[in-house]
């Protein structure tokens, strides 16, 4: 007999519903005092000694016994070579996924545009790419080629010259298709360094890991830790919490389709977050019936169990309007809309981090071949926050070029507004440009 799973039940019409559901989603990715602290001494170490530091800490919390950078550096040929190393369905299977995200992303490409006035002053923007980015994997057995394409092919799409990867390689326990996919996704140097001291050899730079002006990327609370503390130096992605999966159902999907949904975030790891949303009570009832049965088919089994045990809900709401308005409370990082006609629901969802239309629209296809990016803002973000792009590998210069009656009539406006605010230089910089 299968044992059910103790998945907590919310009913909307409940008077503390809300309440309840704040409770659910409630998610702080705080370091303690003590990890902020060995962060905050592996970022002063590497800004302070560079490389020396690297090697000491590669050493110590990786056991890789390095005497210098160079060993630690793989450039392209080796990136290749991991390509020839891997299996045919693998090296085709990154090869598809690779060319859909690049197609994808194609579209978001940003242009320069300008335009001109009637008294011949142009105005516009410049948009140009970083000149190096920076991306950091997990290493050892964490194997997420995924996130590579994902994080490295926006970059190229943006047309930055030099993408940089960190990986780590505990006990020197190097994982192919990983380097396969950066060497899919356009990645030019790999550094096998990882942790804070990672990221902060990015920021900064050192002898051997040039300074990037962005990092992006997934890691543990070490690195998220750092990436905190260098942000402003360089840019960063988003500190990411736990994966969540938001699925809204009619009750008319199979429900061994929907327990499946929800375990694909459930298994990533215990504070991980799936929950579903229905109208329908018995379909609940369904969907925690093949919960119980198919859970123990997992090899991650006890990781799903906790994460949908710890933070897992199953949601009844009174109709699909309101199932739409907890969505948005909710605002997840994925979002399936499994009901018999999704177009007739979009307009209503506003926040989310991608939204998965129909019945057969699997959140996995997107976190891997889809094409948009499955680098998602997550813990309600998405209120306010997008997914990865190529815009994030973009920068925006605004252009202003006055003609000489522009420059007049503009400095008029310039004058009264700098006077105002008690700004002499400001107001005669613009009167000495003004007709008389």
């Amino acid at each position: 007999m299968t044992a059910p799973v103790a998945i907590r039940r919310l009913n909307a019409a409940d008077p503390d519903f809300v309440r309840h559901l704040d409770h659910l989603l409630s998610w702080e990715s705080v370091s303690d005092d003590a990890v902020n602290q060995r962060v905050l001494d592996i970022i002063k170490a590497v800004r302070e000694r560079g490389d020396a530091a690297l090697l000491e800490f590669t050493q110590r919390f990786d056991g890789v016994e390095a005497q210098s950078m160079a060993e630690l550096i793989l450039h392209r040929e080796r990136l290749e070579l991991a390509l020839t190393r891997i299996s045919a369905e693998q090296r085709s299977a990154l090869e598809k996924a690779a060319e859909r995200v690049r197609l994808y992303h194609e579209r978001q490409k940003q242009g320069s545009w300008r335009y001109t006035e009637a008294d011949g002053t142009v105005l516009g923007q410049q948009v140009t790419p970083l000149d190096r980015a920076g991306l950091y994997v997990p290493g050892g057995k964490a194997a997420y080629p995924s996130s590579v394409l994902m994080n490295a092919i926006p970059a190229k799409v943006a047309g930055v010259p030099e993408v940089v990867m960190v990986v780590p390689t505990p006990r020197g326990e190097i994982n192919e298709i990983v380097l396969a996919a950066a060497c899919v996704a356009g990645v030019d140097r790999v550094f096998t360094i990882g942790g804070a001291q990672a990221v902060a050899a990015l920021a900064y730079g050192t002898e051997s890991v040039p300074r990037v002006d962005k990092i992006v990327g997934p890691g543990n609370i070490y690195v998220a830790t750092a990436k905190r503390h260098v942000f402003g130096q360089v840019g960063i992605d988003m500190i990411a919490g736990p994966s969540e999966i938001l699925v809204v159902c009619d009750g008319q999907t199979d429900p061994d389709w929907i327990a499946m949904d929800l375990f694909s975030q459930a298994e990533h790891d215990e504070d991980a977050q799936a929950i579903l949303v229905s109208p329908d009570a018995a379909f609940l009832d369904r969907v925690a019936e093949s919960m119980a049965r198919l859970l123990p088919t997992l090899e991650r089994e006890p990781i799903a169990r906790t994460s949908l045990e710890g933070r897992g809900a199953l949601i009844q709401v009174a109709d699909m309007e309101q199932a739409c308005e907890v969505a948005n409370r909710i605002a997840p990082e994925h979002l399936e809309l499994s009901v018999a006609d999704p177009e007739q629901w979009l307009p209503r969802i506003r926040h989310a981090g991608a939204i998965f239309m129909g019945r057969y629209t699997a959140e996995a296809l997107g976190d891997y071949c889809a094409g948009p990016n499955h680098v998602l803002p997550t813990s309600g973000t998405a209120r306010f926050s997008s997914p990865l792009g190529v815009y994030d590998f973009q920068k925006r210069s605004s252009i202003i070029h006055c003609s000489a009656d522009g420059a007049s009539e503009l400095g008029k406006v310039a004058s009264v507004l700098a006077r105002s605010e008690f700004l002499t230089a400001h107001a005669r910089s613009a009167e000495y440009r003004i007709k008389n």
